[in-house]
Order: C-alpha cells, then sequence, then structure tokens
C-alpha cells in the first residue's frame, strides 16, 4: 500500500514538473523576436546594421525553424524529447545573455542564430511531450501553453522599451533581461530529462525483452512510419504554413495598413495590440474544445471565415471599423494552436508525433517566407494595400481547405 501511494505522489508530482515545464517553455519561445522591434532603430544605430540586414531580421527565424527544426527527430531518439528541449532552453538562455553583448551585426546575428536554434527544436518537440505525458490532455494542455506562448510574445513586445528605460535607456539591458526568464525555465527541464531517461530505460527493457519472446515492440513502431508520404501530413503542412505566412503579414504589416489609413502611430499600435492579446485566452479555450473533438475541421473553416472577413474588410475600407478588423485577425491568428493541437492528434504514438511535428513544421515555416515578402512587394509596387490584401485573402482559402483536411478524424 505505501509503495503505491509512493508511486502515485511521484506520478502527480512529475506531472506538476512538466506542466511547469511546459508553460516556462512556452513563454520563452517568442521573446527573442518580439522583444528587438521595440529597440531596432537604437540596435542598428549602436551596431552599423543596414536595412537589408533589419529586414532579414524578420525572416531568418522562420528560416531557422525549418532547417532545424528538421534535425528534432534524430536528436530525440538520441537524447529523448526532454533532452532536447532542455539543450534548447539552455540555448536560448546564452543567446538572449550574450546576444546584448556583441559589438557588431555578424556577432549579433550569430547569438540570435544559436536562440532561435534552441526554439527551432523545442518547437518541434513541445507536442511531443504532450502527448507522451498527457495522452488524455493533449487539447487542454496544447492550449495551455500555447496561451504561454503569446503572453511570452506580448509581454517581450510591451516591456522591452520599459525594461531598457529602467537601466538608462540602455537598449542592450533591455533586450538581455529576457534572459532571466529563460534560465527560469533550464531547472524544471533538467528534472523532467532525467524523468525522460528512466522512462527510456525502461521502455527499452520491456522492448528487449518482448523480442526475446518472440513478442513486437510498438513503442518504436513510429519511427518507421514514412511521414513524407501521407496526404494527412502535407495537409498539415500547408495549413501550418499558411496560417503561419497569415501571423507574420499580420505582425509585419497591421499597424502599417491602419497608419496609412489615417490613424495615429498609437492607435495603430493599439490596434496590433489586441489581435496580439486576444490569442491569451482562445490560445487555451480553442485547443482545450479542439482536443476533446475528433474531427477538428469545422474550426479550422471557421478560424479561417474570420481571417477573410479581417482583411476584407481592411480591404474595403481600414477606417471604417478598425477595432472589428483587429479582432477578426486576433481571433484568426488562433489558428496556430489548433495546428499544434491537430499534430498531436494525428499521430498514433509519440515517435509518429516527433516526425509529424517535425515534418509539418519544417515544410509549414519554408511555405511561410515567401508571403510576408510578396506583401511588402506588392505594397512598394502600387503604393497602396488593396493589391497586397487582395493577395491576403487568396491565401486564406487555400489555408481553409488544408484546415479542413487536416482536421479530418485520420491518423497517421
Amino acid at each position: 500500500m505505501s509503495q503505491r501511494q509512493g508511486r502515485a505522489r511521484s506520478a502527480t508530482w512529475t506531472r506538476r514538473l512538466a506542466v511547469a515545464a511546459l508553460v516556462l517553455a512556452a513563454l520563452n519561445l517568442r521573446p527573442l523576436v518580439t522583444s528587438i522591434g521595440p529597440v531596432l532603430e537604437e540596435a542598428r544605430a549602436a551596431l552599423g546594421m543596414s536595412a537589408a540586414v533589419a529586414g532579414l531580421l524578420a525572416s531568418v527565424p522562420a528560416v531557422c525553424f525549418a532547417l532545424v527544426g528538421s534535425t528534432a527527430p534524430r536528436l530525440a531518439r538520441r537524447h529523448g524529447p526532454e533532452g532536447v528541449v532542455l539543450a534548447g532552453m539552455a540555448a536560448v538562455a546564452l543567446g538572449l545573455a550574450l546576444r546584448p553583448l556583441a559589438g557588431g551585426t555578424p556577432v549579433f546575428l550569430a547569438l540570435s542564430g544559436l536562440a532561435l536554434a534552441g526554439i527551432a527544436v523545442a518547437n518541434v518537440l513541445l507536442p511531443v511531450v504532450v502527448k507522451q505525458r498527457f495522452p488524455d490532455r493533449v487539447g487542454m494542455m496544447t492550449g495551455l501553453y500555447s496561451m504561454a506562448l503569446n503572453l511570452g510574445a506580448s509581454a517581450a513586445a510591451a516591456v522591452t522599451v520599459p525594461l531598457a528605460g529602467a537601466f538608462g535607456g540602455d537598449w542592450r539591458a533591455g533586450l538581455g533581461a529576457w534572459a532571466v526568464l529563460a534560465a527560469v525555465a533550464v531547472p524544471p527541464w533538467v528534472a523532467l530529462a532525467r524523468d525522460g531517461r528512466r522512462q527510456q530505460a525502461g521502455q527499452q527493457s520491456g522492448q528487449q525483452a518482448g523480442r526475446a519472446a518472440g513478442g513486437e515492440a510498438g513503442a518504436g513502431a513510429g519511427a518507421h512510419v514514412r511521414v513524407a508520404r501521407s496526404h494527412m501530413a502535407w495537409a498539415l503542412a500547408v495549413f501550418f504554413g499558411l496560417q503561419s505566412s497569415s501571423a507574420y503579414v499580420i505582425m509585419g504589416w497591421l499597424p502599417q495598413v491602419f497608419r496609412d489609413a489615417g490613424l495615429s502611430a498609437e492607435a495603430a499600435g493599439l490596434l496590433f495590440a489586441v489581435t496580439s492579446v486576444l490569442g491569451v485566452p482562445l490560445s487555451f479555450v480553442l485547443a482545450a474544445v479542439a482536443g476533446r473533438l475528433r474531427n477538428q475541421s469545422g474550426i479550422a473553416a471557421l478560424l479561417g471565415a474570420f481571417g477573410l472577413a479581417g482583411y476584407a474588410g481592411l480591404w474595403a475600407a481600414p477606417a471604417a471599423a478598425p477595432w472589428l478588423w483587429a479582432v477578426l485577425l486576433g481571433v484568426a491568428n488562433c489558428s496556430f494552436p489548433l495546428a499544434l493541437t491537430m499534430i498531436a492528434m494525428r499521430g498514433r504514438d509519440g515517435a509518429t508525433v516527433i516526425r509529424l511535428s517535425a515534418f509539418a513544421q519544417s515544410v509549414g515555416y519554408v511555405l511561410s517566407i515567401p508571403g510576408p515578402i510578396l506583401v511588402g512587394a506588392l505594397y512598394q509596387h502600387t503604393g497602396g494595400w488593396r493589391g497586397p490584401l487582395a493577395f491576403a485573402v487568396c491565401l486564406m482559402v487555400p489555408q481553409i481547405a488544408a484546415g479542413y483536411l487536416a482536421g479530418r478524424d485520420r491518423q497517421i
């Protein structure tokens, strides 16, 4: 009886530890990216960074996520998902701590790349940890860490300048302060990685015993699944990529759309903040609901409809109902936690989810790169927003189609 109670207490403690680790990791997945914008002018002046390189900073995360994220399955098989996320969090903390000390643009970009590599593997493997640690609460846990991700992104955008002001207006201090939050995320992953190694050792012993008895070990079956040949995997990748592209368009250009429509810079910034803040509660609720459904096609289509309405409103009359357009686009941006939930639910086991997450996110981030660039090129060529916004509307149509296919009750 005492042994059973001890095991129950240990399991409860481990689940609580996993919750804390997931939330802390998620909080650190976006501050590296969103903290630079508010102090970019000061950083460029101090580092001698050209406007072209500054523009490159906007596309580097997606490229890094695609390239480095594809290595996550191999690393996870060797070191376990928790161990790889631990290394990723350490890389994020180190990159954030050292980046503000850079004396020139090349070093600044290299240290940003180090932190982005850590974020890339965490992006891929957090759905895997959810699937393995909370198989009965995939939606709720995905919603929880998606909410934390949005909170971290919004906080970094809003608080970096005040943090710099607290240190005498030093932009380096404003950026470097986020290394503290990343460092806090490391210890829980140290403990979770140790527990993961113990579990992995037990599974390997069981598999060896099964093979010795003539049985077939199923725990690693997902490692042999050819994800790239699955129509479901491609639907997930296209959906993930197009919703990411829409999010980058909103993050990169929405304030400018409102300013060109005659709104003040303060109003444009506040409207953009609405689109970000909406994601904090909605991410949790939407992923929790989606996780309870066997089919998420309707939710994907509904979110796409919100995006269509938001972009169409901006195209027709951006200054007529700016708050409505901002809310519609903020809701549409919640396609991200839906995509993560579907990735975790479409894989039959943890090994398959690792491969599916890496494939969908790597291919998806590659697909997301041209969208914001083409929107900017159309804006520069036409001198207005009707062409770029019409293009954004057109992108929502295949996003809805891909989301409908990816949301079907199928598993790989």
